[in-house]
């Protein structure tokens, strides 16, 4: 064979092995990456034509000092796709390039990530070097079957007298703490933090001031609450898009060690900033507000949220989760404070008129209520609890006319009792933040409280 046959020969193979390869890649079209540009930034919202990615996908955008920002596709309209930054937003220009990426929402999960502090994207933020996980964990979590679910049937020690006695926790329970601000939430809060006892602590810092990611990690953790604590920040000037990722972080971590048989004590501060970072998203893109400036979407994410916690379908591992609400203005009817009440197994409301009586931890005895007290108390607790709040109900429904000297003694025996009372019932309430007390002193301090209320009789006339 001659060297131009030759030639030819090795040509015509080249040229054969070439359209073998585009036909294969046309075969499979996701292999294509259709890019796009910038045609219009309102707010916090960028709109991208040209691209193609699907809700969830992350996208690059170019910049002007040739570095590339990160954004997630969280809506679209016709050929317009809406995209939300992740991250600083400086530097982008009219025209940009948008490149969309083939990156999935996951994690990387393990044992290495306890004692660390972690920002929205799962990144370092405490400067003790890169992690090393080998885990894969889905960011936004799976649905769990419902009917597979264990029920609540061990009692957990939360270490403050009044709940452990009157609004009894379980593991795996959900349980919110509705308050306004200053009323003694974050001190609450890190008590239970403190002294409940599980395998793992995993604490949500989301949309709340910076200052108060050193004070958690330093002061309510400390070094021996940090061995066994994985804290995700994400603070009040990060972008609402990051805030949503550090709250499903937080969630795919605790889910990540539930399925591994741990007791997980999941701290989120707060629920309503998660709610309110959905909501900037939603109305950027156009989504109209339902009820007082809330999306429809808002109270769709809540759910999904939330739901990810509880006892695990298979296996003992739990999440035992506590949610912070704060009720705006005080109002506990708030929309997030009212959709939170449905979703969660109880709530515990703490009391501003309380909290400047010098009554910590302000707890509002009348409005909180646990959903799964009743299978995990003895009927004896039960009874006893049902008690105490007769008698602390019927001192506040009189409380005005006590306190103006209106009311005279005799008139009514129960409001006589509750008036005896009132400086144990008090007495009782009131504990001080670095002195836990456990479930079985709770109990013994109630019971020899209750005992001391005599039998109410009917008032004359009644």
């Amino acid at each position: 064979m001659s060297a131009v046959s030759a030639g030819r020969a090795s040509a015509s193979k080249r040229w054969a092995e070439t359209l073998q390869r585009v036909s294969e890649r046309m075969a499979n079209g996701s292999e294509f990456v259709v890019e796009g540009t910038l045609s219009r930034m309102v707010g916090m919202t960028l709109e991208a034509v040209g691209c193609e990615a699907a809700v969830g996908g992350r996208c690059l955008v170019d910049t002007a000092e040739g570095k590339q920002i990160e954004a997630e596709v969280v809506g679209f309209s016709g050929d317009k796709l809406f995209l939300m930054p992740t991250g600083d937003i400086r530097g982008i220009m009219p025209g940009a390039r948008v490149i969309p990426t083939r990156s999935v929402s996951t994690v990387a999960v393990g044992n290495e990530l306890l004692g660390r502090v972690l920002d929205g994207a799962g990144r370092p933020l405490d400067g003790m070097g890169e992690l090393r996980c080998t885990d894969q964990a889905s960011l936004t979590g799976e649905p769990m079957n419902p009917l597979l679910r264990r029920a609540i049937r061990d009692p957990l020690d939360v270490g403050v007298r009044s709940i452990n006695s009157l609004l009894s926790v379980g593991g795996g329970q959900r349980i919110g703490l509705f308050a306004g601000s200053g009323v003694g939430k974050s001190v609450l809060l890190g008590m239970m933090t403190r002294y409940t006892k599980a395998d793992v602590t995993v604490v949500g810092l989301i949309g709340e001031r910076g200052r108060e990611v050193q004070d958690f990690v330093s002061n309510t953790l400390g070094p021996d609450g940090m061995r066994r604590a994985v804290v995700v920040a994400t603070p009040a000037d990060t972008p609402p898009l990051m805030r949503m990722h550090g709250a499903w972080l937080a969630h795919a971590i605790a889910e990540y060690f539930r399925d591994r048989g741990k007791k997980v004590l999941l701290l989120f501060d707060s629920l309503t900033r998660f709610a309110q970072a959905q909501r900037e998203i939603a109305l950027a893109i156009g989504e109209p507000p339902a009820t007082k400036g809330y999306p429809p979407s808002v109270f769709a994410r809540l759910p999904q949220l939330v739901e990810r916690a509880g006892n695990s379908d298979s296996g003992v591992g739990s999440i035992t989760a506590f949610y912070t609400v704060l009720a705006e203005g005080d109002d506990q009817n708030d929309p997030i404070a009212d959709a939170a009440r449905a979703i969660l197994d109880g709530h515990i409301v703490l009391s501003r008129r309380l909290a400047e009586s010098g009554l910590y931890p302000a707890i509002d005895i009348e409005a909180s209520i646990s959903r799964a007290m009743h299978q995990i108390a003895t009927r004896e607790q039960l009874d006893l609890a049902s008690r105490f709040k007769q008698v602390y109900s019927t001192y506040q429904q009189n409380r005005d006319l006590i306190t103006v000297g209106a009311y005279r003694r005799g008139a009514d025996p129960r409001v006589d009792l509750a008036v005896e009372q009132w400086p144990k019932i008090q007495e009782f309430l009131r504990q001080d933040m670095y002195q836990p007390v456990t479930t079985e002193r709770s109990y013994a301090d109630l019971k020899q409280l209750v005992t001391q209320f005599s039998a109410p009789q009917a008032a004359p006339g009644r």
